[in-house]
């Protein structure tokens, strides 16, 4: 850089034997500009990541057939026709609190703790005049208790507010309160105001993989692929089916593929056998 400055400064300068053999490099190749090795493949799995964080637009959808969509969802129907979640609720506001709860944490953890919260409180006034600190002692033996009983108190707090102490059945509004985001906005949206809505947590991210539903990298993704060609009959209870089937049967380590009851139409090639008695 000394070079150029005195270049610039004197006018053009003698050339000599040094000069000589710079100018001879090809331009982009001295020692500041060559390319480290592996830059190539950094760069590569940067832009497979600005992709992805950018909706995939490069991502390949799976081929699954729509008929063998259909058969899958219409043996699901035919074994469970009403599919039920397993969180206890009497209404769209206990729901709503629920499912915030739920994050991290077992459903039957839940309904333990929530049997006592919604006895001392089971609406937006309750909750707010039972404060945080007793609604944390209530529910302090669910996971990260402290900021969700923090969460349940303000959402509460933003529904009397804002929407007349009624739970919205809009998404957006659903997912300006505190501690709600996509997956329980579409749960509460699905169970409650029966929307075809797809919450996907992980079971149903992972089963969605194992049986060719989507490639997606991130909940998002999964979703829109599972919306795109779950048939519109099944369009609301197919939440439900595949959560249950990815909690007992499609098991992340140890799927019980013995008793599956759509093992003929799964793609994966290694099936678990049954147990030996």
């Amino acid at each position: 850089m000394k070079a150029d400055k005195d270049d610039k400064s004197n006018g053009p300068a003698t050339t000599t034997k040094r000069d000589k053999s710079t100018a001879a490099k090809p331009q982009g190749l001295s020692s500041k500009s060559v390319s480290k090795p592996g830059a190539a493949r950094a760069k590569k799995k940067a832009d497979r990541r600005t992709a992805a964080k950018s909706g995939g637009a490069r991502r390949r959808r799976p081929s699954v057939s729509p008929e063998t969509v259909a058969a899958i969802f219409k043996r699901f129907a035919e074994i469970e026709p009403e599919p039920k979640g397993e969180l206890e609720h009497k209404d769209a506001y206990t729901l709503l609190v629920a499912v915030v709860l739920s994050a991290q944490a077992t459903d039957a953890g839940v309904n333990k703790a929530t049997r006592h919260l919604f006895a001392a409180a089971d609406t937006p006034e309750k909750m707010v005049a039972l404060g945080e600190d007793r609604v944390r002692d209530l529910i302090k033996t669910i996971g990260l208790f402290r900021n969700k009983a923090k969460n349940v108190v303000a959402l509460s707090q933003k529904l009397l507010d804002d929407y007349g102490g009624e739970v919205p059945d809009d998404a957006t509004a659903l997912e300006s309160l505190p501690g709600v985001g996509r997956k329980t906005a579409n749960v509460v949206l699905n169970v409650w105001f029966g929307q075809p809505s797809m919450a996907v947590d992980t079971h149903v991210f992972r089963v969605a993989h194992r049986l060719g539903f989507s490639n997606g990298r991130t909940p998002q993704e999964v979703e829109r692929d599972l919306m795109a060609i779950v048939p519109e009959q099944y369009a609301v209870p197919a939440h439900h089916w595949l959560i249950l089937h990815g909690r007992y049967i499609c098991k992340a380590r140890k799927p019980e593929c013995w008793r599956c009851p759509i093992s003929d139409y799964c793609p994966m090639e290694e099936k678990t056998p049954a147990p030996r008695k």
